[in-house]
């Protein structure tokens, strides 16, 4: 595809993001920027990717690129933005990934002429096994949007959602792998304690989750219809299920979806309040013209 980008922040995300890219051949090692404030973390992605890397200097990296993709911590948006300010042009595609930090925001700093992308991946894009969903501003194009789909199509699946559908998926899948990390540890203590070693019960429920998964991925069918292919009357599964469903597995997982959305929601309405620019204040002497006229 030929794209020149700059990626700011070259952490997990960041740096899953830079591998796709290079691995998928969407860019050139030699036309890939990459900034963050950790030296290490840029010499790691120069050794590795064989990238260039320009320290801290966003507002350089950024010139010429036709993608900027900024990887960096919700706290740090402000900082970056403030130093992007005036130097993007209206072709250059921003994606974003700092989990709950608003388009309107991005638009108060940068203006909402500039093509905007806020994405929620989740960490197994580390081994270009995630799930990402993305928003797009109104300024942004179908041709765009396929630019991005197909950066994040290398890291797994993608979809794109209106922005007022991202805490809940933060909620489901940003938050979900540590869902699923519970019950495989659950599900490993459950061998370990019926006499497996853990090297035997970790191998078998590894590939169980990963078999489980790719079933629903591959066949389309309901998780319920696959289910029943398992249950048999009066067998081992039937029993086992009645007992999650007597501790309320079921009711367990959409409250902990319920609740993190709500969390999502409230953080980012914390962040927009924090990061807002406050209101203009009044001139100085304005308030003695106005009761001026009043006083006519």
């Amino acid at each position: 595809m030929g794209l020149k980008i700059a990626v700011i922040g070259a952490g997990n995300i960041g740096g899953a993001m830079l591998g796709g890219i290079v691995k998928s051949k969407l860019a050139e090692p030699k036309d890939i920027v990459v900034t963050d404030v950790i030296e290490d973390r840029r010499r790691d992605a120069a050794q590795r990717w064989k990238v260039r890397t320009m320290g801290t200097d966003n507002r350089k990296a950024v010139e010429g690129r036709d993608v900027v993709i900024l990887a960096v911590k919700p706290h740090m948006v402000p900082v970056v933005l403030d130093e992007l300010r005036g130097a993007l042009r209206q072709e250059q595609i921003v994606i974003t990934v700092a989990a709950g930090v608003p388009l309107c925001l991005y638009e108060s700093v940068l203006g909402n002429r500039i093509p905007l992308f806020r994405a929620m991946p989740n960490i197994p894009v580390v081994v270009e096994e995630g799930a990402t969903a993305v928003a797009g501003n109104q300024a942004t194009t179908p041709e765009q949007r396929k630019i991005v789909e197909k950066i994040f199509g290398a890291l797994g699946c993608v979809v794109f959602v209106d922005e007022s559908q991202l805490d809940a998926v933060t909620a489901l899948s940003g938050s979900g792998p540590a869902y699923i990390y519970m019950v495989i540890e659950a599900l490993i203590d459950g061998g370990k304690k019926m006499g497996l070693s853990q090297e035997v019960a970790t191998r078998l429920t590894e590939q169980t989750v990963l078999g489980a998964a790719k079933l629903v991925r591959d066949t389309k069918l309901h998780p319920a219809v696959l289910r029943d292919e398992v249950v048999t009357p009066g067998g081992t599964t039937i029993a086992a299920m009645h007992e999650l469903e007597r501790h309320g597995l079921r009711a367990m997982l959409i409250s902990a979806v319920e609740t993190a959305t709500a969390r999502s929601r409230e953080i980012g309405a914390q962040l927009l309040e924090r990061f807002s620019p406050p209101p203009a204040s009044p001139k100085r002497g304005s308030k003695k013209r106005i009761a001026r006229k009043r006083s006519r």
